[in-house]
């Protein structure tokens, strides 16, 4: 009997990458999507994506979404604390295995692997030690689209705030840049790919820079 698994989502490419090798692995049965939510804005923490989105993302990929609202500022404590109990109640609901997409960040993983010790939950890292020049245009040739919502500016010119991630943009990317963000970079929301049951309609809306951060905010389409 396989194990029950969430996928820990962000709205993100590596994401949604990380749901479609589960799936083709068939490893574990995929029982839902886990994402965190700003209370105040009601999107995605850090990405910015909106919650509209998000559930378009679970009904295109077929699962059901659990979504674990944090306040606005929240503190480490305040984050654990939800990931606690949010965990408890996915251990009561029969799930064994939450999967990440982290790609390399080795302090990253070890945080998982440390907090979800004990809870009876097993981290498990799909995408894990993937080239990451590599990996990201095998997203895209896959059919995976994705816009970017999110740059830091200091390291990424805000200019690439809103543009679809497409080989052009990564050829124009400065070359310290990873193309798959994983230090950060830039957040994306995936729209489109094989974990999808089909594309989902988006437009772009409004970008802003808040925190230090520029955030291009993309809709469903009506």
């Amino acid at each position: 009997m396989k194990k029950k698994a969430l996928v820990s989502w962000s709205s993100g490419k590596d994401s949604a990458w990380t749901l479609h090798v589960m799936r083709q692995a068939d490893e574990y049965e995929i029982a839902g999507l886990l994402t965190t939510i700003n209370a105040k804005f009601d999107r995605v923490a850090m990405h910015g994506t909106r919650r509209t989105l998000l559930e378009a993302q679970a009904e295109a990929a077929g699962l059901p979404l659990r979504t674990i609202p944090l306040p606005w500022p929240c503190s480490n404590e305040q984050y654990e604390a939800a990931m606690r109990k949010a965990c408890a109640q996915a251990v009561a609901d029969g799930i064994e295995v939450i999967a990440f997409g982290d790609l390399f960040l080795e302090d990253v993983r070890r945080y998982r692997e440390e907090k979800l010790a004990g809870t009876g939950l097993t981290p498990v890292f799909p995408i894990w030690g993937l080239p990451t020049n590599a990996l990201v245009r095998e997203m895209i040739a896959s059919g995976l689209r994705a816009r970017i919502v999110c740059v830091d500016p200091r390291k990424l010119p805000r200019e690439f705030a809103g543009k679809d991630l497409d080989e052009g943009i990564l050829n124009a990317m400065p070359a310290e840049v990873d193309r798959c963000a994983e230090r950060g970079e830039f957040h994306t929301a995936a729209y489109a790919g094989p974990m999808f049951r089909y594309a989902i309609p988006v437009e772009s809306g409004e970008i802003v820079e808040r925190d230090g951060f520029v955030f291009a905010d993309v809709k469903v389409a009506d």
